[in-house]
């Protein structure tokens, strides 16, 4: 991920874990001299063994370098790419700045933008703040609405938290309908408050999701995509847990095997393990000191990767639904497991409790494709479930078990949550 302007943002996100990293260059004028860039540029293009190479701008908020940069950086990119070679950039912004002079550019260059929206204006506006601690709602709209008109391919990065997390219906049809979101990721928020040299104490700020509702909420969206949007809306980690249940690997680094392949350039060049883990610890070195294959490939790099499957406890490992979880990213594993080792995943319950709730929709979307048909046909299945439950709803007493197999007694279940409200009973 290339940070040409460092941490520096028009936005003052109160749960953004970046701004914070301006304490580690004080003074920097936090703008990537083109010179980094050019040796970054044509290094990185030697290192790619395939036809296409892949640009990832982030921040901070990488429009704050103007668009003669960029325009500039296009150049480069095609001064260096190999004959024949395809090269893409994809761009993550607030949205703020977008007119129709960079969404020119955009459509023009072939960008993919991902562009970060919370859901409504009431949850977005929870902690997506300007400078001034003001609304953003509006001006996000405003880029989103230029990027439409254009017909920039985007996707819509969505922050789970506190304010948003126990409203996932809500917020999955804001985006899908309001927004008409074709491309959905949802990235859960954690903040960890534990500051001390003791990692066995932590804490969380208010703002943080917890596991179960992390869990509920992607339950939720999924049971709503299932049923109406598979094939026409693509969730993330819905499509991570499809390859996964395929055999294939999940294409997300969160939910890889190992780490490493997402490292990080700060504006001077210096190169970190991970986006997550932009720290003095974890610098492995500058693009200007060396080759950036070498630099990739230290034996530091490599530690840093293999250490997520080194120290996955053994709680873990005797898990069912492992192979597509994986432990999840490392920098949220700092709880105990059940048998007291520590580095279990934060959100492992949440984890748990999703992948676990969709394992026979899964199944069938890959049994599906492997009849060379489209996965989408599960919402036929979908229909005829809802149709029978509906059926099994008439007849269930009060005391009786639920009929959707929670365990619990109709009356606290389904009944209480009022879905048999428009299901006469006999």
């Amino acid at each position: 991920m290339l940070k040409p302007r460092g941490p520096i943002c028009n936005l003052d996100c109160k749960y953004c874990y970046y701004l914070e990293k301006e304490q580690l260059y004080p003074q920097a004028p936090f703008r990537m001299d083109i010179g980094i860039l050019e040796k970054f540029v044509r290094e990185y293009t030697e290192t790619q063994p395939g036809p296409e190479v892949t640009f990832t701008w982030q921040g901070g908020e990488p429009t704050l370098m103007g668009l003669d940069y960029f325009r500039k950086a296009v150049e480069l990119q095609n001064k260096f790419a190999r004959p024949g070679m395809r090269v893409t950039n994809a761009f993550q912004t607030n949205g703020l700045l977008l007119d129709d002079e960079w969404c020119r550019f955009f459509r023009e260059n072939g960008f993919l933008l991902g562009i970060s929206v919370d859901g409504p204006a009431e949850l977005h506006d929870a902690y997506r703040v300007d400078k001034g601690g003001k609304s953003t709602f509006l001006h996000v709209m405003q880029g989103l609405d230029c990027v439409k008109k254009h017909g920039v391919e985007h996707n819509i990065l969505t922050t789970v938290h506190a304010a948003n997390s126990k409203k996932p219906v809500a917020v999955y049809k804001f985006l899908r309908d309001d927004l008409d979101a074709k491309y959905i990721q949802f990235i859960p928020i954690v903040e960890k408050t534990n500051v001390t040299s003791n990692p066995e104490k932590y804490g969380v700020s208010d703002r943080s999701v917890t596991a179960g509702d992390y869990g509920e909420f992607l339950i939720q969206v999924f049971e709503e995509w299932v049923s109406h949007d598979v094939g026409g809306v693509f969730v993330q980690i819905f499509d991570v847990a499809l390859a996964a249940w395929a055999g294939m690997r999940p294409g997300l680094c969160v939910f890889e095997e190992t780490c490493g392949s997402t490292l990080a350039m700060e504006h001077n060049g210096d190169i970190y393990s991970c986006d997550h883990f932009v720290e003095p610890g974890y610098l492995i070195g500058n693009v200007n000191d060396g080759n950036l294959f070498d630099i990739v490939a230290s034996q530091q790099q490599q530690a840093f990767g293999l250490a997520k499957e080194d120290e996955l406890p053994v709680f873990c490992w005797k898990c069912e639904v492992r192979f597509v979880c994986h432990g999840g990213c490392p920098k949220n594993r700092f709880i105990k497991t059940p048998d007291g080792e520590l580095g279990l995943n934060y959100l492992c319950d949440g984890y748990k409790r999703f992948f676990t709730n969709i394992q026979e929709p899964m199944q069938i979307m890959v049994s599906l494709l492997k009849r060379n048909l489209p996965p989408a046909n599960i919402m036929h299945w979908k229909a005829k479930q809802r149709i029978n439950r509906a059926e099994s709803y008439r007849y269930t007493g009060r005391n009786a078990p639920c009929p959707c197999g929670s365990g619990q007694k109709f009356k606290k279940c389904c009944m209480r949550n009022k879905i048999m409200c428009k299901i006469p009973r006999l």
